[in-house]
């Protein structure tokens, strides 16, 4: 797999690979990523192809599903790891 470019964007890193006949484009933003992958087909053959298809429609499903993510990962921890009170300290002896 190796790297063809890049995608403009102010908020995500958008990367786009490329790997025998298909090309991957992967979405970052802070701790979660996304990955979609198309075939190498008629359509899609290149970084300027891939340009067109993540148009800012895609770009804003892919932020509204990094929202989506955050929510879940956060009511996840507070579920399951609950914060100590701020207002505690260590007992010391």
């Amino acid at each position: 797999m190796r790297i063809i470019g890049y995608i403009e964007h102010p908020v995500m890193k958008i990367t786009v690979f490329k790997m025998d006949n298909r090309l991957s484009v992967k979405f970052e933003t802070g701790m979660h990523e996304q990955t979609y992958k198309f075939r190498v087909e008629d359509a899609v053959q290149n970084l300027e192809d891939v340009q067109r298809i993540v148009d800012e429609k895609f770009q804003d499903a892919v932020l509204q599903l990094f929202k989506t993510m955050r929510m879940n990962s956060m009511g996840a921890l507070s579920r399951n790891l609950p914060r100590a009170a701020e207002d505690e300290f260590d007992r010391i002896i």
